[in-house]
């Protein structure tokens, strides 16, 4: 089989009319990846530069496929929850919570009560966990050593607490058709209480090293603007979506687990920008803290967390489509079932990809330092784009 042909894109850039007298400037094509630090994972971007105008820019991804998609159709039901892990990796409980969803929908099961609290607290937990992540790389992309370090603290204390709920600290393989694989353990929701006042007090820390911050200012106040119909057009979803004012949440749009009887604001800026999209996920964090506590009281009453099923899932045909607010936007997950163990297709749609699609919209006459920042502030993680 022939090797991929990795030629240059063709670029359609708009040809710039130069006013009388100035000097013409000569293009040129930089690649910056696959393998490079602020790339945040193995993507490439082509750009074709003016100087360090950015003219046009093409993402190019392909370089970390691992046909999720193909071998789920040979492996049953059950099998496939921790290869959803493996698709982003940064928040792998929502993986395994969109596919356990669409898959329940086939069985037309319904997860107890207990079960659904557990879930939502996990999930937001699991939100805190990556906006974390992405405010420290965030940070560090912008020059802001010490954040990066402040984040990695608090992150280190969600990811001991998820080791104590499934015994594992990145692909955690937690999530069930019906309900979660164990019970929290005696203690854990104290710790979790800890955890929340703490954290509440290090946001304000985070926010007064950055928010006000004159370089993080410039780097990231009116860069990459998207507005809210642009926004709509390239399908983006979650914080990026929010950040151009539209105030679109799956968790209340499409309620699930227990969302629905929660009480939390959709968070929203209005400017487009990078630093809204800071804002975003600051207050995003927030509202977290404020679901998690909700759930709580729930989670000291006893109670399955988990609905009875066979050993061996074999759904009816029919096909399926769940969707949940994954930190990175809307994860959507399609499910088609023969009657058998193992389904005949299955599909994710992921929210970095649509995201991804727009940052040559966003770059486009920005500096070649900005692409950086605008790339950043998206928050992409290649392991779901690719898949």
């Amino acid at each position: 089989m022939p090797l991929r042909d990795f030629r240059l894109p063709e670029f359609d850039a708009p040809e710039v009319i130069l006013p009388p007298g100035e000097l013409e400037h000569e293009t040129t094509i930089v690649n910056m990846g696959p393998q490079h630090p602020s790339t945040h994972g193995v993507l490439r971007l082509v750009l074709k530069l003016d100087g360090e105008t950015v003219l046009r820019l093409v993402p190019v991804i392909g370089y970390l496929h691992r046909g999720k998609e193909k071998l789920a159709e040979q492996r049953t039901y059950t099998m496939i929850i921790p290869y959803t892990d493996r698709l982003d990796y940064l928040a792998s409980m929502y993986m395994n919570l969109g596919y356990v969803r669409a898959v329940e929908q086939l069985l037309g099961i319904e997860t107890p009560e207990r079960g659904k609290y557990l879930r939502t607290a996990v999930a937001e937990l699991q939100r805190l966990a990556s906006h974390l992540l992405w405010l420290g790389s965030f940070a560090l992309d912008l020059g802001a050593t010490t954040v990066f370090l402040y984040t990695f603290r608090e992150r280190e204390i969600v990811v001991d607490l998820f080791e104590k709920l499934c015994g594992a600290r990145l692909t955690y393989n937690y999530m069930r058709f019906g309900g979660v694989a164990a019970d929290c353990p005696p203690g854990w929701v104290d710790e979790v209480r800890d955890y929340l006042d703490l954290q509440q007090a290090r946001l304000a820390e985070y926010e007064a090293i950055l928010t006000d911050n004159p370089v993080f200012r410039v780097r990231t106040e009116g860069i990459g603007i998207i507005s809210a119909q642009e926004a709509l057009n390239y399908g983006l979803s979650g914080p990026t979506l929010r950040g151009s004012g539209v105030a679109f949440d799956v968790r209340k749009a499409d309620p699930y687990d227990a969302y629905g009887e929660l009480d939390f604001n959709v968070i929203t800026a209005q400017e487009g920008d990078c630093f809204a999209r800071y804002r975003v996920r600051m207050d995003e964090m927030r509202e977290s803290l404020n679901i998690v506590r909700q759930c709580l009281p729930r989670l000291q009453v006893p109670g399955e967390v988990s609905a009875k099923l066979p050993r061996v899932i074999k759904p009816p045909a029919g096909e399926a489509y769940a969707r949940v607010e994954a930190p990175r936007g809307d994860f959507g997950v399609f499910v088609v079932s023969d009657g058998s163990a193992s389904p005949v297709r299955l599909r994710f749609r992921s929210p970095s990809f649509a995201n991804l699609s727009a940052l040559d919209h966003m770059c486009r006459g920005m500096k070649l330092a900005d692409v950086v920042a605008i790339l950043g502030s998206i928050d992409i993680v290649l392991g779901e784009v690719d898949r």
